[in-house]
Protein backbone atom coordinates (compact mmCIF):
# COMPACT_ATOMS: atom_id res chain seq x y z
CA UNK A 1 0.00 0.00 0.00
CA UNK A 2 1.22 3.50 -0.67
CA UNK A 3 2.71 5.44 -3.54
CA UNK A 4 5.02 5.11 -6.56
CA UNK A 5 7.86 3.57 -4.57
CA UNK A 6 5.76 0.42 -4.12
CA UNK A 7 3.54 0.61 -7.20
CA UNK A 8 6.50 -0.04 -9.50
CA UNK A 9 6.90 3.40 -11.03
CA UNK A 10 10.06 3.62 -13.10
CA UNK A 11 9.99 0.13 -14.61
CA UNK A 12 8.23 1.21 -17.81
CA UNK A 13 6.05 -1.91 -17.64
CA UNK A 14 2.61 -1.17 -16.22
CA UNK A 15 -0.56 -3.18 -15.67
CA UNK A 16 -3.26 -2.30 -18.22
CA UNK A 17 -5.66 0.24 -16.78
CA UNK A 18 -3.01 1.90 -14.59
CA UNK A 19 -1.24 3.81 -17.36
CA UNK A 20 -3.69 6.66 -17.79
CA UNK A 21 -6.91 4.95 -18.76
CA UNK A 22 -9.84 6.63 -17.03
CA UNK A 23 -7.48 8.98 -15.26
CA UNK A 24 -5.72 6.13 -13.46
CA UNK A 25 -1.97 6.86 -13.42
CA UNK A 26 -1.06 4.39 -10.67
CA UNK A 27 1.68 2.88 -12.87
CA UNK A 28 1.39 -0.44 -11.09
CA UNK A 29 3.95 -2.92 -12.38
CA UNK A 30 4.56 -6.68 -12.25
CA UNK A 31 8.18 -5.70 -11.59
CA UNK A 32 7.31 -3.82 -8.39
CA UNK A 33 9.07 -4.98 -5.24
CA UNK A 34 5.97 -6.80 -3.98
CA UNK A 35 6.17 -9.18 -6.94
CA UNK A 36 9.90 -9.80 -6.52
CA UNK A 37 9.84 -10.81 -2.86
CA UNK A 38 11.25 -14.16 -1.78
CA UNK A 39 8.09 -15.81 -0.44
CA UNK A 40 6.67 -19.34 -0.26
CA UNK A 41 4.94 -20.33 -3.51
CA UNK A 42 1.47 -20.42 -1.92
CA UNK A 43 1.61 -16.77 -0.78
CA UNK A 44 -0.50 -14.33 -2.81
CA UNK A 45 0.98 -10.88 -3.49
CA UNK A 46 -1.52 -8.03 -3.81
CA UNK A 47 -0.32 -4.56 -4.73
CA UNK A 48 -2.65 -1.65 -3.96
CA UNK A 49 0.04 1.04 -4.19
CA UNK A 50 -0.52 3.89 -6.62
CA UNK A 51 1.95 6.39 -8.05
CA UNK A 52 1.27 9.84 -6.67
CA UNK A 53 -0.75 8.60 -3.70
CA UNK A 54 -1.00 10.74 -0.62
CA UNK A 55 -1.84 9.52 2.88
CA UNK A 56 -5.53 10.35 2.34
CA UNK A 57 -5.74 7.81 -0.50
CA UNK A 58 -4.19 5.11 1.68
CA UNK A 59 -6.57 5.75 4.60
CA UNK A 60 -10.33 5.47 4.94
CA UNK A 61 -11.13 8.80 3.32
CA UNK A 62 -14.65 8.21 1.89
CA UNK A 63 -14.03 10.32 -1.21
CA UNK A 64 -10.30 10.54 -2.02
CA UNK A 65 -11.05 11.75 -5.60
CA UNK A 66 -9.25 8.90 -7.31
CA UNK A 67 -10.55 6.31 -9.79
CA UNK A 68 -9.56 3.44 -7.50
CA UNK A 69 -10.81 4.95 -4.26
CA UNK A 70 -9.42 4.33 -0.78
CA UNK A 71 -6.68 1.72 -0.47
CA UNK A 72 -7.78 0.92 3.08
CA UNK A 73 -11.32 0.19 1.87
CA UNK A 74 -9.91 -2.15 -0.75
CA UNK A 75 -7.83 -3.77 2.00
CA UNK A 76 -11.05 -4.41 3.93
CA UNK A 77 -12.42 -6.47 1.03
CA UNK A 78 -9.16 -8.38 0.70
CA UNK A 79 -9.04 -9.10 4.44
CA UNK A 80 -12.37 -10.93 4.12
CA UNK A 81 -11.11 -13.15 1.28
CA UNK A 82 -7.52 -13.86 2.35
CA UNK A 83 -5.59 -14.41 5.55
CA UNK A 84 -3.30 -11.40 5.57
CA UNK A 85 0.14 -11.92 7.08
CA UNK A 86 2.00 -8.73 6.14
CA UNK A 87 0.98 -5.22 5.17
CA UNK A 88 3.75 -3.00 3.77
CA UNK A 89 3.13 0.75 3.57
CA UNK A 90 5.27 3.46 2.02
CA UNK A 91 3.57 6.85 1.91
CA UNK A 92 4.09 10.47 2.95
CA UNK A 93 6.52 11.85 0.39
CA UNK A 94 3.67 13.15 -1.78
CA UNK A 95 2.03 14.94 1.12
CA UNK A 96 3.58 18.08 2.61
CA UNK A 97 7.17 17.12 1.70
CA UNK A 98 6.21 16.95 -2.02
CA UNK A 99 9.48 15.16 -2.70
CA UNK A 100 9.14 15.05 -6.48
CA UNK A 101 8.26 18.74 -6.38
CA UNK A 102 11.47 19.30 -4.43
CA UNK A 103 13.50 17.55 -7.13
CA UNK A 104 11.77 19.69 -9.75
CA UNK A 105 12.68 22.75 -7.70
CA UNK A 106 16.28 21.54 -7.65
CA UNK A 107 16.22 21.13 -11.44
CA UNK A 108 14.94 24.70 -11.72
CA UNK A 109 17.72 25.87 -9.40
CA UNK A 110 20.23 24.23 -11.74
CA UNK A 111 18.64 25.88 -14.77
CA UNK A 112 18.63 29.35 -13.20
CA UNK A 113 21.90 28.88 -11.28
CA UNK A 114 20.06 30.06 -8.18
CA UNK A 115 22.45 31.12 -5.39
CA UNK A 116 22.71 28.27 -2.89
CA UNK A 117 20.52 26.06 -5.09
CA UNK A 118 17.30 24.45 -3.92
CA UNK A 119 18.97 23.51 -0.64
CA UNK A 120 19.19 27.16 0.37
CA UNK A 121 15.52 27.60 -0.50
CA UNK A 122 14.32 24.52 1.37
CA UNK A 123 16.73 23.91 4.25
CA UNK A 124 14.60 25.63 6.92
CA UNK A 125 11.23 24.68 5.43
CA UNK A 126 11.89 20.98 4.91
CA UNK A 127 11.75 19.84 8.59
CA UNK A 128 8.46 21.74 8.94
CA UNK A 129 7.06 19.90 5.93
CA UNK A 130 8.04 16.55 7.44
CA UNK A 131 6.40 17.54 10.71
CA UNK A 132 3.17 18.55 8.96
CA UNK A 133 3.16 15.22 7.11
CA UNK A 134 3.37 13.06 10.22
CA UNK A 135 -0.24 13.34 11.48
CA UNK A 136 -1.55 12.54 7.99
CA UNK A 137 0.48 9.35 7.72
CA UNK A 138 -0.44 8.50 11.31
CA UNK A 139 -4.14 8.74 10.46
CA UNK A 140 -3.70 6.49 7.42
CA UNK A 141 -1.86 3.86 9.47
CA UNK A 142 -4.52 4.01 12.18
CA UNK A 143 -7.14 3.49 9.48
CA UNK A 144 -5.30 0.35 8.37
CA UNK A 145 -5.30 -0.88 11.95
CA UNK A 146 -9.02 -0.11 12.15
CA UNK A 147 -9.72 -2.13 9.01
CA UNK A 148 -7.86 -5.12 10.41
CA UNK A 149 -9.56 -4.79 13.81
CA UNK A 150 -12.97 -4.77 12.14
CA UNK A 151 -12.00 -7.90 10.21
CA UNK A 152 -11.23 -9.59 13.57
CA UNK A 153 -7.49 -9.82 13.08
CA UNK A 154 -5.52 -9.85 16.32
CA UNK A 155 -2.68 -7.32 16.32
CA UNK A 156 -0.10 -10.10 16.63
CA UNK A 157 -1.59 -12.13 13.76
CA UNK A 158 -0.14 -9.89 11.06
CA UNK A 159 2.79 -7.54 10.63
CA UNK A 160 2.32 -3.87 9.71
CA UNK A 161 5.50 -2.54 8.13
CA UNK A 162 6.32 1.07 7.29
CA UNK A 163 9.12 1.77 4.82
CA UNK A 164 10.93 5.08 4.39
CA UNK A 165 12.44 6.36 1.15
CA UNK A 166 15.73 5.93 -0.68
CA UNK A 167 17.48 8.91 -2.23
CA UNK A 168 17.34 8.67 -6.03
CA UNK A 169 20.22 11.13 -6.41
CA UNK A 170 23.55 11.64 -4.72
CA UNK A 171 27.11 12.91 -5.09
CA UNK A 172 29.15 11.32 -7.83
CA UNK A 173 27.24 12.55 -10.87
CA UNK A 174 29.78 13.17 -13.65
CA UNK A 175 29.74 16.81 -14.82
CA UNK A 176 28.82 15.74 -18.35
CA UNK A 177 25.52 14.32 -17.02
CA UNK A 178 24.60 17.31 -14.88
CA UNK A 179 22.36 18.54 -17.67
CA UNK A 180 19.08 17.72 -19.42
CA UNK A 181 20.54 14.47 -20.76
CA UNK A 182 20.68 12.93 -17.30
CA UNK A 183 20.59 14.71 -13.94
CA UNK A 184 20.30 18.51 -14.19
CA UNK A 185 21.13 19.08 -10.53
CA UNK A 186 23.74 21.07 -8.63
CA UNK A 187 26.24 19.00 -6.64
CA UNK A 188 25.44 20.95 -3.48
CA UNK A 189 21.75 20.13 -3.91
CA UNK A 190 22.20 16.37 -4.37
CA UNK A 191 24.37 16.35 -1.25
CA UNK A 192 21.55 18.06 0.67
CA UNK A 193 18.88 15.72 -0.72
CA UNK A 194 20.81 12.56 0.14
CA UNK A 195 22.52 13.69 3.32
CA UNK A 196 19.80 15.79 4.96
CA UNK A 197 16.36 15.73 3.35
CA UNK A 198 15.97 11.96 2.95
CA UNK A 199 17.29 11.09 6.46
CA UNK A 200 14.97 13.69 8.03
CA UNK A 201 12.02 12.23 6.15
CA UNK A 202 13.03 8.76 7.33
CA UNK A 203 13.20 9.85 10.97
CA UNK A 204 9.75 11.41 10.68
CA UNK A 205 8.26 8.19 9.34
CA UNK A 206 10.04 6.10 11.96
CA UNK A 207 8.43 8.21 14.70
CA UNK A 208 4.98 7.70 13.18
CA UNK A 209 5.48 3.95 12.78
CA UNK A 210 6.33 3.71 16.47
CA UNK A 211 3.05 5.39 17.41
CA UNK A 212 0.98 2.60 15.82
CA UNK A 213 3.27 -0.25 16.81
CA UNK A 214 4.39 -0.85 13.23
CA UNK A 215 7.72 -2.30 12.22
CA UNK A 216 10.02 0.08 10.38
CA UNK A 217 12.39 -0.48 7.47
CA UNK A 218 14.84 2.38 6.87
CA UNK A 219 15.65 2.85 3.17
CA UNK A 220 17.48 6.16 3.54
CA UNK A 221 20.87 4.56 2.72
CA UNK A 222 19.57 1.97 0.26
CA UNK A 223 20.63 3.69 -2.94
CA UNK A 224 24.15 4.78 -1.95
CA UNK A 225 26.46 4.46 -4.94
CA UNK A 226 23.64 3.45 -7.26
CA UNK A 227 21.76 6.72 -7.63
CA UNK A 228 20.69 8.11 -10.99
CA UNK A 229 23.60 9.14 -13.23
CA UNK A 230 26.31 7.83 -10.87
CA UNK A 231 27.24 5.17 -13.43
CA UNK A 232 28.15 7.88 -15.91
CA UNK A 233 28.19 7.16 -19.62
CA UNK A 234 30.34 4.06 -19.19
CA UNK A 235 28.43 2.05 -16.59
CA UNK A 236 24.75 3.14 -16.47
CA UNK A 237 23.62 -0.39 -15.62
CA UNK A 238 24.97 0.07 -12.06
CA UNK A 239 22.22 2.62 -11.40
CA UNK A 240 19.09 1.58 -9.51
CA UNK A 241 17.18 4.79 -10.24
CA UNK A 242 15.99 6.42 -13.42
CA UNK A 243 17.56 9.56 -14.79
CA UNK A 244 15.50 12.47 -16.08
CA UNK A 245 13.03 10.55 -18.24
CA UNK A 246 10.71 12.00 -20.88
CA UNK A 247 7.97 10.09 -22.69
CA UNK A 248 8.11 12.02 -25.96
CA UNK A 249 5.04 10.26 -27.36
CA UNK A 250 3.01 11.35 -24.35
CA UNK A 251 3.83 14.97 -25.08
CA UNK A 252 1.75 14.68 -28.25
CA UNK A 253 -1.44 13.96 -26.26
CA UNK A 254 -3.08 16.58 -24.08
CA UNK A 255 -4.17 14.16 -21.34
CA UNK A 256 -0.83 12.33 -21.19
CA UNK A 257 1.50 15.29 -21.49
CA UNK A 258 1.39 16.23 -17.76
CA UNK A 259 2.65 12.70 -16.99
CA UNK A 260 5.42 12.63 -19.59
CA UNK A 261 8.16 12.83 -16.94
CA UNK A 262 6.41 10.79 -14.24
CA UNK A 263 9.07 8.07 -14.25
CA UNK A 264 11.96 10.45 -13.55
CA UNK A 265 14.06 9.74 -10.45
CA UNK A 266 12.23 6.57 -9.43
CA UNK A 267 13.68 3.12 -8.88
CA UNK A 268 14.15 1.18 -12.11
CA UNK A 269 13.49 -2.56 -12.46
CA UNK A 270 16.88 -3.39 -10.92
CA UNK A 271 16.22 -0.96 -8.08
CA UNK A 272 12.85 -2.53 -7.31
CA UNK A 273 14.50 -5.95 -7.29
CA UNK A 274 17.14 -4.75 -4.83
CA UNK A 275 14.54 -3.17 -2.56
CA UNK A 276 12.63 -6.45 -2.70
CA UNK A 277 15.76 -8.28 -1.50
CA UNK A 278 15.93 -6.05 1.56
CA UNK A 279 12.23 -6.28 2.32
CA UNK A 280 12.38 -10.08 1.94
CA UNK A 281 15.10 -10.18 4.59
CA UNK A 282 13.06 -7.97 6.91
CA UNK A 283 9.91 -10.07 6.54
CA UNK A 284 11.91 -13.06 7.76
CA UNK A 285 13.41 -11.20 10.73
CA UNK A 286 11.83 -10.77 14.18
CA UNK A 287 13.38 -7.31 14.62
CA UNK A 288 11.02 -4.34 14.94
CA UNK A 289 13.42 -2.16 12.91
CA UNK A 290 16.09 -2.65 10.28
CA UNK A 291 18.16 -0.66 7.78
CA UNK A 292 18.73 -1.53 4.11
CA UNK A 293 22.47 -1.65 3.36
CA UNK A 294 24.56 -3.43 0.72
CA UNK A 295 25.94 -6.80 1.69
CA UNK A 296 29.35 -8.30 0.78
CA UNK A 297 28.30 -8.84 -2.84
CA UNK A 298 26.71 -5.42 -3.19
CA UNK A 299 23.10 -6.58 -2.93
CA UNK A 300 20.81 -4.93 -0.41
CA UNK A 301 20.27 -6.67 2.90
CA UNK A 302 18.23 -5.77 5.95
CA UNK A 303 20.44 -5.34 9.01
CA UNK A 304 19.55 -4.41 12.61
CA UNK A 305 19.97 -0.69 13.41
CA UNK A 306 22.86 -1.27 15.80
CA UNK A 307 24.78 -3.20 13.13
CA UNK A 308 23.96 -0.52 10.55
CA UNK A 309 25.21 2.21 12.91
CA UNK A 310 28.60 0.50 13.27
CA UNK A 311 28.94 0.03 9.53
CA UNK A 312 27.93 3.60 8.72
CA UNK A 313 30.37 5.01 11.29
CA UNK A 314 33.36 3.38 9.59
Amino acid sequence: MGDSTLSGEGTGNYVPGTDGRGGNWCHRSPLAAAHQLRLPPNVERINLACSGAKAKLVGLEPSPHHPEGSQARRLADIAERYRITNIVVEVGANDDPNFIGVLNQCVNAWATRAPGGCAAQLREEWPKRVQRMQPKVLEALRDIRTVMDRADYARDSYSLIVQSYASPVGPGIPPELQDLSGCPLLTSDVKWVRGTAVPQLSRGLREVAAQVGARFLDLSHAGYGHEACTGGKVNPEKEWFTRLTVDWQALKEEKRAPHAMQESFHANATGHAQLARCLSDFLAMPNPRAVCLPGPRGNLRAVPPEVAARRLDR
